[in-house]
């Protein structure tokens, strides 16, 4: 069966990904002998894997090599933007040119973790990498809104200059926190990092898809938004910290209550997926006698929503301001 370019390109990224990911498993393995890693969480959002000890060349490299990377890629939106190019299935020159980015500074990240070992994590807190990928999820809850609503359907009249806004820098601000996320971690092995890896990897593939179609394809973009459901989930389990089931039902609920509505699925076939969620989630909560716990459902719902009103609210704060000045 012959396959169309889109189908094509989104097969290459992610084979792609899973390679760069094998990459990292089969290289990393030196790495605890030769470096005197931390490897104990001292506090919450402590991260610890970096060095007791690190060098002055971890942070110079670490830091020049993201700035680099994000400088770089930037430039390529830019370009691209003002270029007005127009979406088609074939790469044009700012596709080779974002792939091209990614793998060299791939290259680069691997050497500097492979003589330097520690990333960004040696400087700033986690919670910093972590609140990149939920500031990438609210973007999307956004810039999707005119088309599958925000909320069971339900579209939300957002003024049309904040939607303008937010399409024309989404690229900049996504693009920033995947890099930023990318260099925060060392490029080790554990299941965690692998499947960490994997993902900003197929996050990352959006980038190169500048004005492709692929990039809107609700299929794709679908996989992307619940691939932090399959992610989150699987390394809470691996890590056995208990929490597994808020990253299985918070995010299960956003697929419920927002993004399943973008597939185009007949209204019977949404409710019996729902209806099932529903009834798998009491049933899990029934089983552990705990329905106290059933609050951590609604955690990652309420965070993200909240997001997307309270950059709202100080949308409309700034234009006020702003119009406010004009006048004056």
């Amino acid at each position: 069966m012959k396959l169309n370019k889109t189908t094509n390109n989104i097969l290459i990224a992610l084979l792609i990904a899973f390679s760069l990911t094998m990459i990292i498993y089969l290289t990393a393995n030196s790495l605890a002998a030769k470096f005197d890693i931390v490897n104990e969480k001292y506090f919450s959002f402590f991260y610890p894997w970096q060095t007791h000890n690190p060098t002055t060349m971890a942070y110079v490299t670490a830091w020049v090599g993201y700035a680099l990377h994000n400088i770089s890629a930037w430039i390529i939106i830019f370009f691209a933007q003002k270029q007005k190019a127009k979406t088609t299935e074939k790469f044009q020159w700012f596709n080779w040119a974002m792939l091209a980015t990614h793998l060299f500074f791939f290259g680069l990240h691997w050497l500097q973790t492979q003589i330097w070992y520690d990333g960004l994590a040696i400087a700033v807190p986690e919670v910093t990498s972590q609140g990149s990928v939920i500031l990438m999820l609210v973007l999307i809850l956004i810039l999707e809104t005119p088309r599958r609503g925000l909320i069971l359907g339900k579209k939300v009249k957002f003024q049309k200059r904040f939607l303008q806004v937010i399409k024309q820098y989404h690229g900049y601000i996504i693009t920033w926190g995947l890099i930023y996320t990318f260099w925060y971690h060392p490029m080790e092995n554990t299941f965690g990092h692998l499947a960490g890896f994997f993902y900003m990897f197929v996050l990352l593939t959006q980038s190169v898809f500048l004005y492709n179609r692929a990039h809107f394809n609700k299929y794709w973009t679908f996989f992307l938004e619940i691939l932090v459901l399959i992610h989150g989930t699987i390394v809470a389990i691996y890590q056995a910290n208990g929490i597994w089931p808020m990253f299985a039902f918070g995010f299960g609920a956003m697929i419920i209550l927002t993004q399943i509505y973008g597939l185009g699925l007949k209204p019977w076939t949404r409710r019996i997926i729902s209806i099932l969620f529903v009834l798998g989630m009491l049933a899990y909560y029934t089983f552990i006698n705990n329905f106290i716990g059933i609050n951590e459902v609604i955690r990652i719902p309420f965070i993200e929503f909240g997001l997307v009103f309270l950059f709202y609210l100080i949308f409309l704060g700034i234009s006020l301001i702003t119009n406010k000045v004009k006048r004056l």
